[in-house]
């Protein structure tokens, strides 16, 4: 799949596997999503726009290229992906922030939305979508939608896990949208939890469990 991106760095991978150990509290679960995303943000921005700037070093006056941070909105589906959020903000501090929403049926697995508030110029932005997991695709497919809806058009997504139904079903829909994962999975259980995978990422960042 040609829009699919997997990580191979040796950091993410690392990283990944702290994360999925039972034994991983709160703090150091959040520490590493924010960590992660920060590496994975650095692949997925390769191809970010820059303008040009006049600034002065000590020796002399100069144009430079800076990130066009005002052009881009980081989307974090609600609640855990608000965990990504810090890591793509340190990256990209002038970033505009949006939420959407999304609660999942726990007997149907079905994702429904709730809460969508995206920022001004939204089809003028490169949007980056965020979720740590990517179980059966509802709702980044569902939140891209919506993105699309309101005028969204260049729109990139990050999964720090995802299952290959998941990503299945998500490129089935939005081929024309960049997915970056930061590992694959084996397949989703009978309630759609993605194994091995990690448990709820919401309950681990938030101490929900």
């Amino acid at each position: 799949m040609s829009n699919v991106h997997y990580m191979n760095h040796p950091l993410i991978k690392h990283k990944i596997t702290m994360m999925r150990k039972d034994s991983t509290g709160t703090s150091e679960f959040r520490k590493l999503v924010e960590e992660i995303t920060m590496l994975m943000g650095y692949e997925a921005l390769a191809d970010v726009k820059t303008r040009d700037i006049e600034i002065k070093t000590p020796i002399e006056d100069t144009v430079q290229p800076v990130i066009d941070g005002k052009k881009m909105a980081i989307v974090p589906i609600l609640r855990a992906g608000l965990g990504m959020v810090g890591g793509m903000l340190a990256l990209v501090p002038n970033a505009k922030v949006g939420h959407i929403g999304m609660y999942r049926d726990e007997e149907t697995h079905v994702p429904h939305p709730y809460y969508c508030k995206l920022p001004p110029f939204i089809s003028e932005r490169l949007i980056v979508v965020v979720d740590p997991m990517l179980a059966t695709g509802g709702s980044l497919i569902d939140a891209v939608n919506e993105i699309k809806e309101q005028g969204g058009k260049d729109i990139k997504c990050m999964c720090i896990i995802a299952a290959p139904e998941g990503i299945e079903a998500f490129t089935k829909v939005h081929p024309d949208v960049e997915l970056y994962v930061g590992a694959l999975d084996r397949c989703l259980n009978e309630n759609a939890y993605i194994c091995p995978g990690l448990g709820d990422a919401g309950d681990r960042i938030f101490g929900t469990k």
